[in-house]
């Protein structure tokens, strides 16, 4: 039997986290799900796995709740679930970038779809690829080309190491891309708050690219937080 992995996450004011928190557990250990599921005032972010069945009965369990409305959520299968454990967490936020005013839900940054780099990167345009992930994630793959903030090990401390970059880029057009694309949701919107005047996020981070354009002007695989490691460009474990 294959496994569905998804993930997701939607920044939108949420309430009652004690409340949230119990309901999910239950439904997801009812469902027998494994996976990590955070929970804060500015939203959720989720990883999970388990049977078809149990994931779609997840989703219509949401849609009925009227819980994270808008939420979509990235799928691949594996042959066994890579979770030990399920886990749901309550944190001060989801994503932290060292900057605390960033508000993706009211101020997003404008989103760039997959295609549509894509497009760009075929005809050559000029554009800075500005990978917000870890270094040690950046070391399994990332776009051809692409910039990477030197020594960030924690995304915490981007807003830091943005400030060592040369004066000249805040006149560049900048994609940024992260993994799944929550990072880039507080990134691009922290870049134009510094005075980056041209700055897009890659809508879905990676994973969306792969599913949309394989691996077109990508070098290597992508990091994962789960058993599998990392995926290649067909979403398949390496």
């Amino acid at each position: 039997m294959s496994i569905v992995n998804i993930a997701g996450y939607k920044f939108t004011q949420l309430a009652d986290l004690d409340t949230l928190k119990r309901t999910l557990l239950s439904k997801c250990e009812e469902l027998e799900l494994r996976g990590t599921i955070l929970l804060a005032q500015e939203g959720t972010n989720q990883m999970l796995a388990g049977s078809r069945a149990g994931i779609d009965q997840y989703y219509a369990f949401l849609q009925e709740r009227g819980l994270f409305e808008g939420i979509t959520f990235k799928e691949s299968v594996s042959a066994e679930i890579p979770f030990k454990r399920l886990f749901v967490k309550l944190k001060k936020e989801i994503i932290p970038c060292g900057a605390a005013s960033i508000d993706p839900a009211q101020e997003p940054a404008p989103y760039l779809s997959p295609r549509t780099l894509k497009a760009w990167l075929d005809e050559g345009r000029e554009v800075v690829l500005l990978d917000t992930r870890n270094a040690y994630e950046v070391a399994y793959g990332t776009f051809e080309q692409a910039l990477e903030l030197p020594g960030l090990d924690h995304f915490r401390d981007f807003s830091a190491q943005l400030d060592q970059l040369d004066e000249s880029f805040k006149q560049k057009t900048i994609v940024t891309f992260c993994t799944g694309g929550i990072r880039c949701e507080k990134a691009a919107p922290l870049m134009q708050q510094k005075g980056f005047e041209d700055v897009y996020q890659l809508e879905g981070g990676i994973l969306s690219y792969f599913e949309a354009c394989g691996g077109a002007h990508y070098q290597g695989s992508c990091f994962v937080f789960d058993e599998r490691v990392t995926l290649q460009p067909d979403l398949s474990a390496c």
